[in-house]
């Protein structure tokens, strides 16, 4: 492939085996270390794609890149970056960044871009256009920059989301970035939660009703889709839509036009659709319980978000994140010691990144001293129970044989103390499957609110922490 790529960056080796990469495609590869050097070398050469670092040692590769387009107004860039969060990779797209890397970064999948940058610009066509702001989520893990590239690329289209994660992962703050970077920023975001809805009213939620559709519809009413029109619906926990409305809910996307219960006319709408869930949809598909032509309409776009567990060194600036925020809204100022961070690094985080904040904010309200360290994270916390790890049948019995191995009950107590025991943890998994709402959690284990609530207090269990907070 013929091309000369404009590579700036300033540290030696990334340069190369980056070039050495390039090269390899038959690509010319022209190197240089500064904002300066390379807005000589556009001035005076042509180049068929830019590369360049953010953090150079005269400057931004990025704020300068209006600068760079004065001597090359169409020539696709790729950013590379260390500063691996949301908050860059939206700069890259607002400056219409032909695709941002950060680093480490697959070099196939970079050769891959460039290839393609430059057969785009050589057929002439233009970079797409994005007038986005910027709304960061927070982390800079390997974990979260797959999700980063994901909204950035969907920032400049209307295409449906498909948001996935366990609960507390921070899937309606996916579709905010979305909405609030988007194309539809200066149009309404509505979200809608399909599992706090009562099954016989969520249609009416969604599509409104008309004056006597049915006993207490008293007035006209106003559904979310048309409260959405011109922006965004983002239809959060959509695996508990009952049958019926994911019926005319597959029937609106398809037509783009919905129908008011009760009423006869139908009624076009422009919004863009973001769905979340915290299950398997495979599972329910198959058993029947979700619909899967459904289930293909929303998937157009999939993101999934990684559980905390699985970004654990996001742990430090999201507990420094919330720490400040916590300050905003008014406790007292807290700094975590490295110990005290060591300590929150080392917690399991059943409830993800919504378990951390509701943890950061008891921790500013209760800590003794200004500086939180591990002692006063145990003290205010408590120490967390390592769950039941049981393959099957097998593995849970042989953890209540540990059980009774290594515990005394009063005689008289040891059917009480041991279903105690097991049924906490049963509880507060119920309770981080549903952030929190007692109601769905009772639903989730099959037994009445009443009871859940007696048990939570029996069992000294504190549904807020797997609540958000705010």
């Amino acid at each position: 492939m013929n091309g000369r790529i404009l590579l700036v960056e300033d540290d030696a080796s990334i340069a190369t085996v980056i070039a050495a990469a390039l090269e390899d495609e038959g690509l010319g590869v022209t190197h240089c270390e500064s904002i300066a050097a390379r807005n000589r070398l556009l001035e005076t050469e042509r180049f068929d794609a830019l590369l360049t670092d953010v953090i150079l040692e005269d400057g931004d590769g990025i704020a300068t890149l209006p600068r760079a387009r004065e001597h090359a107004p169409d020539i696709p860039v790729i950013i590379l970056s260390a500063q691996n969060t949301l908050d860059t990779a939206v700069r890259a797209s607002e400056n219409l960044a032909f695709e941002y890397f950060p680093k480490p970064f697959d070099l196939d999948e970079l050769v891959r871009a460039v290839r393609q940058a430059v057969g785009q610009r050589s057929s002439g066509h233009s970079g797409p256009e994005d007038e986005s702001g910027g709304m960061p989520l927070v982390g800079r893990s390997q974990a979260m920059q797959g999700v980063y590239r994901m909204i950035t690329r969907v920032l400049r289209n209307d295409l449906t989301v498909l948001v996935t994660g366990e609960s507390g992962t921070g899937k309606e703050l996916v579709a905010e970035a979305i909405h609030q970077l988007g194309a539809r920023k200066s149009g309404p975001l509505v979200a809608v939660n399909a599992a706090a809805i009562p099954h016989d009213l969520i249609e009416s939620e969604l599509f409104g009703h008309e004056k006597g559709a049915f006993t207490g519809a008293v007035s006209q009413s106003i559904g979310k889709f048309e409260q959405a029109n011109g922006g965004t619906l983002f239809l959060d926990e959509i695996g508990d839509m009952p049958a019926e409305a994911q019926t005319r809910l597959l029937r609106a996307l398809q037509s783009g036009r919905i129908r008011r219960v009760g009423g006869r006319q139908e009624i076009a709408v422009d919004v863009r659709i973001i769905a979340a869930t915290n299950r398997d949809l495979g599972p329910m598909i198959a058993a029947g319980t979700f619909r899967e032509d459904l289930y293909y309409r929303l998937n157009v776009v999939p993101i999934a978000l990684p559980p905390l567990r699985d970004r654990k060194d996001d742990i430090p600036v999201l507990a420094r994140h919330f720490l400040q925020a916590a300050v905003e809204e008014g406790l007292p100022q807290r700094q975590l010691s490295a110990d005290g961070l060591k300590a929150l690094e080392q917690r399991d985080w059943r409830g993800n990144v919504r378990e951390l904040r509701n943890v950061i904010y008891r921790l500013a309200l209760m800590a003794r001293e200004d500086i939180v360290d591990a002692q006063a994270v145990a003290e205010i916390i408590g120490k967390e129970k390592a769950p039941v790890s049981a393959a099957g049948q097998a593995g849970f019995e042989a953890a209540v044989t540990q059980w009774l191995a290594i515990n005394s009950p009063k005689p008289g107590q040891l059917y009480h103390d041991a279903l105690a025991a097991f049924e906490k943890p049963l509880i507060e998994h119920a309770l981080a499957q549903t952030g929190g709402n007692q109601l769905r959690a009772a639903r989730l284990l099959g037994i009445n609110r009443n009871t859940l609530r007696k048990r939570v207090s029996d069992l000294n269990i504190h549904p807020e922490e797997f609540a958000q907070i705010g």
